[in-house]
Formats: structure tokens, C-alpha cells, sequence
């Protein structure tokens, strides 16, 4: 079998590499190791930043998206027993919207079908090769038989643990990584969000809390908790308890509550592998890149990367260029460690470490004041977590 493009994962990088290819009149094939019903149901991420979104309108797959979003003029903070509001309508023009990863994925595996883009579930990619030459190829397993697709370019999309970065030579790939002291204990409720935007805290006995929502009755929180604590240790009540400690007391804020039906913890680190290109092969989204879930930025970036490298494709196929393609790991990284950077600062601010002493308690909470007090630190606030536009 051949194909212009072989993408392996069908995560929001490679299904929006799909759709984006199929526009420009370029074959690809989806390769995806699990079946459709685990894609679609794989609790992720939830917030898009404003880039993002148009781009999922733009290739239209965003109906059911635009009826069903929660859109956020802006955020809350809580730190020092005070609480912020960053107004990112009124400072940057932009917002963010809540509308869950598996229901993008859900609505991108849909017009893709559609629009008759091959998509290849339970077919677990097993090797790929060949991508110094002309001819790349996919070796993968589906239906208990052995297939190779023969393509131009492959996509590797298959996130962290997949083959497609471990393709890349260890003598030319470098990996940079930070594991944080710390994980999250994240739960999903059947209650009305606390507030209608996201409310982000940092209690300095206590620690780091965040106050979500998948939909108007269905609430997603965080606790900062050990890296290896265990959701056993967690009973709803006690879950509650605490997100109300590290709350507060607020005039007109009540922590609202209701049967936690999931509850799991979470590692936190950050992770960037370089190059993001090797030969025929071009890596993105998890791939290539972790963030911190704090930053909210881990589905945007995967989106971003693959709108560069379909940029790419086409001026090689519609003009014979290949520019672009030698610019890919240069064009991504840049807004890969732009992201990464922010992810690390909210992250730094908001949790409590460890081997902290009263001096760095004190200093934090400084520095929160400082961001959170003055217009020009939350006009960087909201440029950073809004997105900036996405590399054209």
C-alpha cells in the first residue's frame, strides 16, 4: 500500500494533520493502536486557547464544538487569602474555551470518516524505517495480520511512549527533562462548576489547587499532591474537605459538590526532544513535547505543530518546495519552549515545593502579588495562557 503521508496516532496532532492534508488534496492514512471507542472516551486536556479554535472552524470541524463550548473572557486566582481576576477580553482581545479533548477528537475522527480519510484502528505501528531514502515505510499489526504501507513522509504523531522518537538516532537527538516534586489528584463530579471560569489556587500552608468543569454540571479539580501519593488515600469526603481548605473564604464563592465518578493522580513534568525531524520523519504534539498541565497547553501545542509541518507538505507538493520542511524543528520549538517557559512559571508560582524554606514561601507569594496586582503582569499572564497566534 502507498499513500503520500503515514500518520501514526489518532490524537488531536494527527487527526488535525489528517484533515489538513485532505484539504490540500494530499493522501495520508491513520494508524491508530487503539480501538475508536478508547480514543474517544480518553479523558484528556480541555481547554483550547483562541488559536486553536479557529483553526478547528476553519477546517470545519467545529459544529457541535460551537454549540457545546464554554467560552472564558477570562480566569481567577487565589493566592494569599485574595482572590484575582485576569480579564483577557479587555487586556488582549482573546479568550479561552473549555470543550473536552475526547470530544475533539470524537468530532475530528467524524469529518475525516466523512470525508473518506482512511482511519485504521487497533493497528499497532511496529516499526517504521527507511526515512533517510525516498520511500519511508510503516510496518503495523491489525487484525492479527502483518501490513507496510509504503509513503513520502510519515507523521508521528503516536504521543510519549510511541516508536516514532525512539526512530530518531540517539546521536543526533537530544532530550531536555524536568520531573516535578509533585503530582495532581484529579478528579471528575457530577456538580456544577465552583465558577463560571476556571479558578487557579495557591494556598501557602496547603498547597496548589484548581477549580475546573467539563460542562455546566460536570466539575473537573486538582489537588498538589506527593508524585506517588495514591487515589486510594483519597475518600470523597476527604477530596472535598480539602479542595475546600485550599479554597478559602470569598464573598460570593462557594465550593460547589457532588459524586466523584473518576479520581486518579497525575506525574507532573516537562519534556522536549530535539530534533523534531529526521529525514521522512516529523514528529509532534507528545511526541516531541510534555508540558505541565497547568499551563493548559499540552492539545494547543500538538495543534500548532502540525499546522507548521502541513504548511510544509503542501508547498512540497503544490510548488516543489522544501524550505519549510528544513525549518520544521526550528519553527515548532520556538513556540515549544515559549510554552514550555510559561508552563514552568505558573507552575513555579502556584505549587509549593518541597525543599522549600518560610523565605521562599514569602517570595512566591510576592511575586504573585506582583503578576496578579498590576495590569501589565496580567496582560503577560493572559498573552501567555490566551496562546499566541499560532506560527503561519
Amino acid at each position: 500500500m502507498h499513500v503520500q503521508v503515514g500518520i501514526i496516532g489518532a490524537g488531536p496532532a494527527g487527526l488535525m494533520l489528517a484533515r489538513l492534508l485532505h484539504l490540500r488534496g494530499i493522501s495520508s492514512i491513520v494508524l491508530e493502536s487503539r480501538n475508536r471507542a478508547y480514543v474517544e472516551t480518553r479523558l484528556r486536556a480541555g481547554l483550547l486557547e483562541q488559536g486553536s479554535v479557529d483553526l478547528i472552524n476553519e477546517t470545519g470541524m467545529g459544529e457541535r464544538m460551537q454549540r457545546e463550548w464554554m467560552v472564558h473572557n477570562g480566569t481567577e486566582y487565589v493566592a494569599g487569602g485574595e482572590r484575582y481576576r485576569v480579564d483577557m477580553w479587555d487586556l488582549i482581545n482573546r479568550r479561552v474555551y473549555i470543550y473536552g479533548q475526547q470530544e475533539v477528537v470524537k468530532d475530528m475522527i467524524a469529518v475525516n470518516l466523512a470525508a473518506g480519510v482512511p482511519i485504521i484502528f487497533e493497528a499497532e505501528a511496529r516499526e517504521i524505517g527507511g526515512l533517510d531514502g525516498d520511500k519511508p515505510f510503516i510496518r503495523y499489526r491489525a487484525n492479527g495480520v502483518e501490513e507496510t504501507i509504503v509513503c513520502d513522509f510519515i507523521g508521528g504523531c503516536d504521543g510519549f511512549h510511541g516508536i516514532c522518537r525512539e526512530a530518531i538516532p540517539k546521536a543526533i537527538r537530544k532530550d531536555y527533562d524536568r520531573v516535578y516534586p509533585f503530582g495532581w489528584l484529579g478528579i471528575l463530579a457530577d456538580a456544577a462548576p465552583t465558577s463560571h471560569e476556571l479558578i487557579y489556587c495557591q494556598n501557602e500552608e496547603r498547597g496548589f489547587a484548581l477549580f475546573t468543569m467539563r460542562s455546566p454540571k460536570v466539575s473537573r479539580c486538582y489537588l498538589q499532591v506527593p508524585p506517588d501519593e495514591s487515589e486510594e488515600n483519597w475518600s470523597d469526603d476527604r477530596i472535598w474537605d480539602e479542595l475546600g481548605k485550599r479554597l478559602g473564604k470569598h464573598e460570593g464563592l462557594t465550593l460547589s459538590t457532588g459524586k466523584i465518578t473518576q479520581k486518579s493522580v497525575t506525574p507532573m513534568r516537562s519534556f522536549v526532544s530535539e530534533p523534531m525531524r529526521h529525514g521522512r520523519l516529523f514528529i509532534a504534539g507528545d511526541s516531541a513535547h510534555i508540558v505541565p498541565p497547568t499551563g493548559a497547553k499540552g492539545m494547543n501545542l500538538a495543534i500548532s505543530d502540525v499546522y507548521v509541518l502541513a504548511k510544509a507538505m503542501t508547498a512540497h507538493y503544490e510548488r516543489g518546495e522544501t524550505e519549510l520542511f528544513d525549518h520544521y524543528t526550528e519553527t515548532c520549538l520556538r513556540r515549544v519552549w515559549g510554552a514550555q517557559h510559561f508552563s514552568w512559571w505558573i507552575t513555579s508560582m502556584m505549587h509549593n515545593l518541597p525543599d522549600e524554606n518560610p523565605f521562599d514561601r514569602k517570595r512566591q507569594l510576592a511575586e504573585l502579588r506582583a503578576v496578579l496586582g498590576s495590569r501589565a503582569g496580567q496582560t503577560l499572564l493572559a498573552e501567555n495562557y490566551a496562546g499566541l497566534p499560532i506560527e503561519m
